[in-house]
């Protein structure tokens, strides 16, 4: 299933949310321009790769330079290409405007970088031999999935289901679609883990299961004070 839209409108302009859109698309850009061996490069450097986190002595060894620990970070503004980035930030401004509204802009910043930091050192903790670099949004954005699912469960969403190619589009709750979405990420995740990948077709799932339970453990304890969602009681039955 794919998201097409949702009925929740938000109630101001999510400034936070398109300037981390511009941030991803600029440094994209930036990326891309790269010649191909200076892109490889440029992604083990800036990217997540678990063995180099968890043995500096053989990072050093075959070259890397020091500041593993800050591609923790750094790794989630960078994109494996132009469909990775795409899908990303449609997902980013789906989702996004409503955790914005609900956290507000200066909480919704850090809950964005933890989330994409905790779904990183999941990934690691679940890969930890691995050389390949993870890069990617999409952990945060998973914890943003995992905050909207614990604010609007009944919010309605268009979503598109292509059969044969040709799309079907239906309307299901919001819970129904982030349930069934966490659900293929765990079972990626444990199908690639019994396979021996770090993921399967570069998806790294656990990244995306870590970053979807740390944005419902932040989002709950940083749900903001019932008096001020009156506006929203229609989308999530409060």
């Amino acid at each position: 299933m794919f998201p097409i839209r949702d009925n929740v409108p938000a109630r101001r302009a999510p400034i936070v949310t398109y300037l981390l859109i511009g941030v991803n698309v600029v440094l994209f850009l930036r990326q891309a321009a790269l010649p191909d061996p200076a892109q490889l490069e440029y992604l083990h450097v800036f990217g997540v790769v678990p063995r180099r986190l968890l043995q500096p002595a053989w990072a050093e060894r075959v070259g890397f330079p020091p500041g593993a620990a800050l591609s923790l970070f750094t790794s989630m503004f960078l994109h494996g290409g132009w469909f990775h980035l795409i899908s990303n930030m449609w997902a980013l401004w789906l989702f996004g405007d409503n955790v914005e509204d609900r956290l507000g802009r200066l909480r919704y910043i850090l809950f964005y970088v933890l989330c994409g930091v905790v779904a990183m050192l999941a990934h690691v903790a679940l890969n930890p031999a691995s050389v390949v670099p993870a890069v990617g949004a999409s952990g945060a954005i998973a914890g943003v999935m995992g905050a909207y699912l614990l604010y609007f469960p009944l919010a309605r969403m268009v979503v598109m289901i292509p059969v044969f190619f040709y799309p079907l589009f239906f309307e299901v709750p919001a819970v129904v679609f982030l349930v069934l979405w966490i659900l293929t990420q765990l079972v990626g995740g444990a199908s690639a883990r019994l396979a021996g990948a770090a993921g399967a077709g570069g998806v790294a799932f656990w990244a995306h299961v870590g970053g979807f339970f740390c944005g419902m453990i932040l989002g709950a304890r940083w749900r903001p004070r019932r008096r001020s969602l009156r506006r929203y009681r229609e989308f999530d039955g409060g």
